[in-house]
């Protein structure tokens, strides 16, 4: 039976962690030893390999509308781009959809680049909450870890300047952020590499480094 309001794991299973691979895309954030990502460089390879692309609003909060994050932020590319726009998506520019990923990054939300089936490159990015998406929903609400792919780079926390203000345990939408006894405690297995925890840590504590 479906529970009120969310997916099921046999919907899931079925129509989403079956066919399509999304990975996360730090974005807007520092990398440990390198320059601070200003121009989005991992997304953008992606989008300006792109010949169209188009924005509309993402499916899965329209549909659950189990929270207040941005709705247009779905970005389509290529061949699902041409679809998108017969269900009305409007064709934009690459400056514009750079301008789409920033603003929902700021809105707590992670950016993922799916990979469907059969196909070679990503050709949908979107960004995505744990409470209505279909792939964070597989991994948070039923652990199908293989399902998203973490980023090539992983959190790190610098113990002795952070004050265990709670803002990151917030913004994970992973869960891999905890405050224990007022004490921050951070799951490495549960990072995913998506950056939210860092643009808004009000101590510069947390970096994304590569994993190892």
């Amino acid at each position: 039976m479906r529970e009120k309001n969310d997916w099921t794991r046999e919907e899931l299973m079925k129509d989403y962690v079956s066919q399509m691979t999304p990975v996360t895309v730090p974005v807007n954030i520092s990398i440990h030893g390198q320059q601070t990502i200003l121009d989005l460089s991992s997304v953008e390879n992606i989008l300006g390999s792109a010949e169209i692309i188009t924005l509309e609003d993402c499916g899965c909060r329209a549909r659950w509308h189990k929270c207040d994050a941005p709705l247009d932020v779905c970005l389509s590319l290529d061949d699902e781009a041409k679809d998108s726009m017969k269900r009305g998506a409007k064709r934009i520019s690459l400056a514009h959809a750079l301008v789409t990923l920033k603003r929902s990054h700021e809105a707590g939300l992670v950016h993922l680049a799916f990979t469907f089936k059969g196909k070679e490159k990503p050709e949908v990015i979107c960004s995505c909450c744990s409470c209505c998406c279909h792939s964070l929903s597989a991994l948070v609400r039923f652990g199908i870890p293989d399902h998203v792919v973490a980023s090539e780079y992983i959190a790190s926390n610098n113990d002795e300047t952070c004050d265990n203000c709670g803002t990151c345990v917030q913004r994970c939408q992973f869960h891999a952020r905890q405050l224990v006894n007022d004490k921050l405690a951070f799951n490495p297995n549960k990072c995913f590499g998506c950056g939210l925890c860092i643009s808004t840590c009000p101590t510069k504590s947390i970096t994304l480094v590569k994993r190892k």
